[in-house]
């Protein structure tokens, strides 16, 4: 029997940037380099090595989210103990958008995405460093 999906990725993000702030890409830029605000790239890391990185973000695998947020988890990465802004960007801003609502959700505050995600970063000239491949 065919899946019957209810609530498409559509529906998600609506949902999603209906509770969420998001940053367009000109003022995210601006808060480059800030000490309050944490950059969070959410890319797998095959998108770093393809297209770069802003430099001074932290990356975290989407798939590793909640657990490197809740402090209750093994996983946990004090980077998200702190009392700042976390500002979520991914390629585009659907994965971005659906994470700074669920960490909303978790209790980190404040959140927000940056519109367009990295590829409007790029091309609002945003900073970009290289990544090298990592080694096996």
């Amino acid at each position: 029997m065919p899946q019957t999906i209810t609530r498409g990725y559509k529906t998600l993000l609506d949902e999603a940037n209906a509770k969420i702030r998001t940053v367009p890409v000109s003022e995210a830029v601006s808060l480059h380099g800030r000490d309050d605000v944490v950059f969070v790239d959410l890319r797998d890391p095959r998108e770093l090595e393809r297209e770069g990185r802003i430099p001074g973000a932290v990356h975290c695998p989407r798939g590793m989210l909640e657990f490197w947020i809740d402090p209750e988890s093994p996983y946990h990465k004090p980077v998200f103990a702190q009392d700042k802004t976390y500002l979520f960007f991914c390629a585009a801003g659907w994965r971005s958008a659906l994470s700074a609502a669920t960490a909303q959700d978790m209790g980190l505050q404040p959140v927000a995405h940056m519109e367009g995600g990295f590829t409007a970063w790029k091309n609002a000239g945003g900073a970009v460093e290289t990544v090298e491949p990592k080694k096996a």
